[in-house]
């Protein structure tokens, strides 16, 4: 008689969780948490919100790194060290041009894998179940601090311009902004993106962040860990959605297009591109900051995007009643990226400009444990053993 092990083995040591394993809890973290029911989360002890209105990212990515806060000679302390990490190797920098090439057409942060991969090898990234604490510390700073330079490096050669070579007076977001344009932003503008990339350095175990620290559980090298982030982060499912929720302005266009546009996708069930997520009951804190920040910059596109927002929600409870949906970070987001002068295809870039130091500090917590990350899987297909065919 056949026995079915797999039914057996399903029967006494699989564990059903939901699809997806949303609400499934996989580790403990100090990192940070995501409270969707209330509308809020935070960054270790510390509202994100509130980090992100009263403080400068380099301050954010100390506490993430190291635990806590600096204090003002340790804040200047730390923006320098990162600073003077911004500069590629050399074998980095003269393989960008090859690698914009072959990457033509699917953006920089597709280049941005293979350049993280070229970084690690160049600064001897080892495996971080064999190095200790601090070298683990070290790799990550200097992979998160060169995140900038490749991607803003990689948009230029991608449209034919030189790379342009960072400046360490400027900081972590101006930086960017400068690198990517070639002009030193405006101070409002510079710090705009700057709370934007606050507000998105973490945020749970979301994709991006679980892969990260699957991969950091073999013990594999900090640039093993971020390349396979990034990976997870280019799907439209889940970084990649700022450029099409702004899609979703232009295509609406004015005002009185919003009702029947909304309505026409609602019914056939499309979704709205920068409304709903998978944790928030509520609205996003995100959104709503970085509401408050395009509507000082004010303008026709703000306008539009508040009404919008105002007519989506007032739609979908008459249509969908019992379902909440709220705008997310990526409806925003894609609105203050755009009015600080961001080319579109830069938008997912950038927030992996952000989440890089957050999954830096995954990384290093899941470092910590020396259990390798390995779920199961339960075989539905043809019953096995069969006879394998004999090739006449």
């Amino acid at each position: 008689m056949s026995v079915n092990r797999s039914a057996n083995r399903s029967a006494s040591t699989f564990v059903d969780v939901p699809r997806g394993l949303a609400g499934v809890v996989v580790a403990d973290t100090e990192i940070g948490d995501v409270r969707g029911i209330e509308g809020f989360y935070h960054y270790r002890q510390y509202s994100a919100v509130e980090l992100a209105q009263t403080r400068g990212f380099e301050d954010v990515w100390h506490l993430l790194v190291h635990g806590t806060l600096p204090d003002p000679a340790r804040s200047a302390a730390f923006a320098a060290e990162t600073a003077a990490l911004r500069r590629l190797p050399d074998e980095v920098t003269a393989a960008l041009p090859a690698i914009a090439a072959a990457g033509r057409g699917s953006g920089p942060l597709a280049g941005m894998r293979t350049a993280l991969s070229l970084l690690g090898a160049a600064k001897g990234f080892r495996p971080v179940y064999d190095i200790d604490a601090e070298r683990r510390r070290a790799d990550t700073v200097v992979a998160a601090a060169a995140v900038p330079t490749m991607l803003a490096a990689l948009h230029r050669l991608g449209r034919g311009l030189e790379p342009v070579e960072p400046r360490e007076e400027l900081s972590y977001a101006a930086n960017y902004l400068y690198m990517l344009t070639g002009s030193e932003p405006d101070e409002r503008r510079a710090r705009a993106i700057e709370q934007y990339l606050i507000s998105t350095i973490d945020h749970g175990f979301n994709a991006s962040t679980f892969t990260a620290r699957v991969i950091a559980s073999t013990g594999a090298d900090v640039g093993a860990c971020l390349v396979g982030a990034v990976g997870a982060l280019s799907g439209p499912l889940h970084g990649g959605a700022p450029s099409r929720a702004l899609d979703t302005l232009d295509a609406i266009g004015t005002p009185d297009r919003i009702d029947p546009w909304i309505r026409e996708r609602v019914l056939a069930g499309d979704r709205i591109m920068g409304f709903g997520h998978p944790v928030y009951r509520t609205e996003d804190p995100r959104s709503r900051m970085l509401r408050g920040i395009a509507q000082q910059f004010g303008g026709p596109l703000v306008e539009l995007a508040v009404e919008v927002e105002r007519q989506v929600e007032a739609i979908l409870a008459e249509l969908k009643p019992g379902r909440e949906l709220h705008t997310n970070v990526e409806f925003y987001a894609g609105v203050v990226m755009e009015l600080c002068g961001l080319p579109r295809e830069m938008f997912t870039p950038t927030f992996a400009a952000a989440r890089a130091v957050g999954w830096s500090a995954n990384i290093l917590e899941q470092a910590q444990d020396s259990k390798i990350i390995r779920p199961a899987a339960r075989y539905v297909g043809p019953q096995p053993p069969a006879a394998v065919p004999v090739l006449v």
